[in-house]
């Protein structure tokens, strides 16, 4: 393993010192680290928009890099392709390998893309390495003296990177008080909800949903991040006549900003957005998200959603819930939140199969249905 400060310095002593990317508890220790210097690392919403902005920091004359997890890999095959690849910008992208070797030993979402990441690289012709986690700082410089030449001839290098190969960082912790637990905002939501479908964002928001109150009429959607709010505007829309919830994080929001968008176009008046804000990516080490600058509840309201109200007490949040449930929406609720503490509950998928969570959701739909 090479230590996150090794890591970057070994970047940097070969002129690559601008960075971007998506969190991912792989690069959680490189992206805390840069991190602390302003203008060294871009928090960016998705991959694609990660490489984009690589891209313009290479065309001004800048050695630049992204990273990202394989998962997302698909995220940026349209600027690669499009961008990257027509114009021959040089940009290098370090990709963590999940679901590789072995996609039994992660999570379900990850084994499409962790046996396919390789041979998608090689599809497109690109250059890559593989950083292992046994590799050292010989090694890394091995891999970056080829990677440089790459770079020189104009070609887009991938690094793809073993779980293990690459140390942590201490991050800054914050103590807010004036923000709610989310577990209370969950079980509050779930509470009020009643036998409406609640469709959960990725990571830790899925996971505590879970450990709340397990329900057939919940969807845990694990992996495709920033899609929640949109598979609830499907659901809200096949349906008007039956209340929807979306459980969302302010970092899954912010990456596919658009769909707030969409929704308040469509004007599904069924829909009640929810948005934990804990203001950062809590699931993949705790990297900071851009909700302190941008207040996605003005944005909903800004996009043309009926209401949005930032709720800082529980009592807040079940007067606005109940309120929107009794008025036409889209609305939305932001509820600040505080970093998680102690132990999580398990994932849905140690108990339910992706199969068994999607068949039992569309039964909950149907029943609900034909009821109403």
């Amino acid at each position: 393993m090479i230590a996150a400060e090794d890591f970057c310095a070994a970047l940097d002593d070969r002129g690559f010192r601008f960075a971007s990317g998506v969190p991912c508890s792989f690069f959680g220790g490189p992206i805390a680290h840069l991190s602390r210097s302003p203008g060294r690392y871009v928090p960016a919403a998705n991959e694609g928009g990660a490489l984009a902005t690589a891209a313009g920091a290479a065309l001004a004359g800048r050695r630049a890099y992204v990273m990202l997890q394989n998962s997302g890999l698909g995220n940026l095959i349209n600027p690669l392709t499009s961008l990257v690849m027509t114009y021959r910008i040089p940009v290098l992208s370090f990709v963590s390998l999940r679901g590789w070797p072995d996609p039994a030993q992660d999570e379900p979402q990850h084994e499409v893309m962790g046996t396919k990441t390789v041979s998608l690289l090689e599809t497109l012709g690109l250059p890559y390495w593989m950083l292992r986690a046994d590799c050292d700082e010989a090694g890394l410089a091995e891999i970056l003296t080829g990677v440089e030449k790459a770079v020189a001839a104009g070609e887009a290098p991938f690094v793809l990177v073993e779980k293990g190969s690459v140390g942590k960082c201490q991050t800054a912790a914050t103590d807010e008080p004036e923000r709610l637990d989310s577990r209370d905002a969950v079980q509050l939501v779930t509470e009020l909800a009643g036998d409406s479908p609640i469709v959960a964002t990725t990571g830790y928001t899925g996971r505590e949903l879970f450990g709340v109150a397990d329900r057939p009429a919940n969807f845990y959607m694990q992996g495709s991040m920033g899609h929640a709010a949109a598979i609830a505007l499907g659901v809200a829309m096949a349906d008007p006549g039956r209340s929807v919830v979306v459980l969302d994080g302010d970092g899954a929001a912010l990456m596919h900003m658009g769909t707030l968008s969409a929704i308040a176009e469509q004007a599904p008046g069924n829909l009640i957005h929810v948005v934990l804000d804990n203001g950062i990516h809590e699931s993949t080490g705790g990297q900071s998200t851009t909700s302190s600058s941008t207040r996605l509840d003005e944005v909903a309201v800004a996009s043309g959603y009926r209401t949005a109200a930032r709720c800082r007490t529980l009592d807040e949040a079940r007067e606005q819930f109940t309120a929107a449930q009794r008025s036409p929406g889209p609305h939305l609720l932001l509820i600040p939140t505080r970093p998680r503490t102690g132990p999580m509950p398990p994932r849905a998928t140690s108990t339910h199969s992706p199969e068994e969570m999607r068949d039992r959701f569309a039964a909950a739909l149907t029943a609900t249905t034909s009821r109403a």
